[in-house]
């Protein structure tokens, strides 16, 4: 299985955009790297009346859509938790989630001072960096928002095993 990294912080602080910007510097050193979201409120990419809806509507647990160079799929699992998502991205070198606060995977918060007063994850044992727009007094590693290289090589020496690999 991947190992498995978490960017946490409260609602606009910058998660999306943050992940948006190592996944084309972790894909440049050669790794594959799977995304889960964390939807807190559902969601729903089944359109009533399409086949794949009305598959499901019929009772199927799991349903897949391919096309050419893509799958999508809608199974019914047990649960959202971590432990039971990471199978599904046994092929991936990385696994990086956005949200699952509550989980215990290692987690980079994003902090930004104009959204929030505090962070939300200084206490939480599992967290291994910082990403803010300004200093604070933390007992982990802490990153400029900007400084996309200097989190990368952080993520690499890490949780990856072989900082250079040929895919």
């Amino acid at each position: 299985m991947p190992p498995v990294i978490s960017i946490v912080g409260k609602s606009e602080s910058g998660k999306t955009t943050l992940i948006e910007r190592l996944i084309p510097e972790l894909k440049r050193r050669g790794y594959r790297i799977g995304i889960v979201k964390h939807a807190h409120h559902g969601f729903d990419m089944d359109r009533k009346g399409k086949d794949s809806y009305r598959h499901r509507q019929a009772g199927a647990d799991t349903v897949m859509i391919a096309s050419p160079g893509q799958i999508a799929m809608i199974k019914d699992v047990p649960s959202e938790r971590l432990d039971d998502l990471v199978p599904y991205f046994e092929d991936m070198d990385l696994l990086i989630t956005e949200g699952f606060k509550s989980d215990r995977a290692p987690k980079i918060e994003i902090f930004r001072v104009e959204r929030h007063q505090h962070p939300a994850c200084l206490e939480d044992d599992t967290l291994m960096a910082v990403v803010a727009d300004t200093p604070l007094a933390v007992t982990v590693p802490q990153f400029a928002t900007a400084d996309i290289q200097a989190i990368t090589e952080f993520i690499v020496a890490r949780c990856l095993p072989h900082p250079q690999r040929s895919k």
